[in-house]
């Protein structure tokens, strides 16, 4: 296993924040600062700069930054291949999962695969899109779905499933009676949003654009960070918002809810990150082709066979 003191400067490095980078190891601030303080004095030289509440690499930073990379990469490569020579599929598996992936999906396949490979000890974390390739990007995760494509360059993305994104409001909203939705007609509603750095929110932004509708010009009145609470307030006819059809399957069938397509409609790719240059253990490759027959059998189709997958 790598040196802790690396594994803590990388998520700093990384995040130029020790308190984002003590989020995303689940420490806390005051250790993450004493851990880098250690390999700081272990070296003799300062590795962030500290001035005006923000921090930036030192040259010495800089240059231990890389060797970080290339050292816990090889690090995550020794410890797999290890495992893998037992032949046996167990061990911890770092899975992350969007909001929508993991509240909606993930449970489901998890559970399906720990019945399958009793020896896997599956850990699952939910966040936004952007927190979890920041996780796979600090190797704190093994691998994560999330909605779009990956903006960090450290990270690979394959599509593995297609999803429909549609107008959701109460059965009394004026929108409930429509057949269909023109993304010009929103602007003419209240709109309950997701927040800043979610995958759903990106997607829907990049839509309206394409369509002439500059996501600006639509009367926002509450922005949420959790599908649930977007759908309970929905629910309450304050404003209508767009959402997975995924997350309202339920509702719908209750008549809580009511679902309008988008016209044209809003498709968009789920997708599974994982780091560049990494070693994919058997554990990670096992889960990724179980998935993708699972996706494949109940949600859309797979997606294409890698060429580090077991046979």
């Amino acid at each position: 296993m790598a040196d802790r003191r690396l594994q803590v400067f990388h998520a700093v490095a990384k995040h130029l924040s020790f308190t984002k980078a003590a989020d995303a190891l689940f420490m806390t601030q005051p250790a993450v600062t004493f851990q880098v303080k250690q390999l700081e004095e272990y070296y003799n030289t300062r590795l962030f700069d500290r001035a005006q509440g923000r921090i930036t690499l030192t040259p010495a930073g800089v240059l231990a930054l890389d060797y970080a990379e290339r050292i816990l990469g090889l690090s995550a490569e020794l410890e797999a291949r290890l495992k893998d020579l037992s032949g046996q599929v167990g061990g911890s598996l770092q899975i992350g999962g969007s909001m929508t992936i993991g509240e909606y999906l993930l449970p489901q396949l998890i559970g399906e695969f720990k019945a399958r490979f009793p020896e896997v000890v599956p850990m699952l974390f939910v966040g936004n899109s952007e927190a979890v390739q920041d996780r796979v990007a600090e190797r704190t995760l093994d691998l994560g779905f999330i909605e779009g494509d990956t903006h960090l360059s450290t990270l690979l993305s394959e599509v593995c499933c297609e999803d429909e994104l549609r107008v959701v409001c109460a059965p009394a909203h004026p929108l409930a009676k429509e057949s269909f939705a023109l993304p010009a007609s929103l602007t003419q509603h209240p709109y309950i949003s997701r927040e800043a750095g979610s995958g759903t929110r990106a997607v829907i932004d990049r839509y309206l654009q394409k369509a002439g509708v500059p996501p600006d010009s639509l009367n926002t009145v509450v922005e949420l960070g959790s599908p649930e609470a977007l759908k309970g307030l929905v629910a309450t006819s304050l404003g209508f918002a767009i959402m997975s059809r995924v997350i309202v399957a339920k509702e719908i069938q209750l008549g809580q809810l009511v679902q309008i397509p988008l016209m044209p409609p809003l498709i968009r790719n789920f997708s599974v990150v994982y780091p560049k240059e990494r070693f994919r253990s058997k554990l990670v490759g096992t889960f990724l082709q179980f998935a993708r027959v699972w996706l494949a059998g109940t949600r859309a189709p797979p997606f294409a066979r890698s060429a580090n997958d077991p046979a």
